[in-house]
């Protein structure tokens, strides 16, 4: 036993140094949750996305190199949706901007939170569909709408039980937005033919 005040006090110093980048981990998750949500609300309005963009992977790279060696926390669901809504943010990005997506690897993500932020991103271009509908671009909600399908069909490859994934809900979720979406691009389509056909008859009189 003459030696176990030497264990007990390395084990003691070890979870000292694993508690502080814990906490460390729990303040940049929510920082790159918050700085996601703030790119993304930037990429509605078209403006003032670089800012974002910068601190957004400058966190992400902080919080990897803290993590390096301490898997069990890198794999903590607070850390995983933290680069989940990252990743939602830097595909939605790309697609805007008629870019290659960013792979996993390119962005710092893990292919589990980068599966789940690309489930995501459907959502997010439906609100941007909406929003072109609204101001009467029926043109840009259909190329929008064809990106959600290309998504859609990109998630449903992925036939894994959720120990592995937990993509299912995504699908299911992604699969009721593009119908609704669907739907809504057909409307309009409709209703912009017949203002047309009106618009020829009143005038021709």
């Amino acid at each position: 036993m003459k030696n176990l005040e030497k264990v007990v006090g390395r084990i003691e110093s070890e979870l000292d140094e694993k508690d502080q980048i814990r906490e460390i981990a729990l303040k940049s998750s929510r920082l790159i949750v918050r700085l996601s949500g703030r790119m993304v609300r930037s990429l509605h309005k078209e403006k003032g996305q670089a800012q974002s963009i910068e601190e957004l992977r400058e966190e992400v790279s902080k919080l990897s190199g803290l993590l390096s060696g301490h898997e069990d926390i890198s794999n903590a669901g607070y850390v995983q949706s933290a680069l989940q809504e990252y990743s939602e943010a830097m595909i939605l990005m790309s697609i805007l901007e008629n870019e290659d997506v960013p792979s996993p690897q390119e962005i710092g993500a893990g292919n589990v939170s980068y599966l789940l932020g690309l489930g995501d991103s459907v959502g997010e271009l439906r609100r941007l569909c909406l929003e072109s509908l609204r101001e009467g671009d029926v043109k840009r909600a259909g190329k929008l709408l064809d990106v959600m399908e290309e998504v859609f069909s990109a998630l449903m490859r992925f036939d894994y039980p959720d120990a592995i994934v937990p993509l299912r809900h995504k699908q299911d979720v992604a699969r009721s937005v593009i119908e609704k979406t669907r739907g809504d691009v057909a409307v309009a389509v409709s209703t912009g033919r017949l203002e047309n056909k009106l618009d020829e008859v009143l005038r021709k009189e």
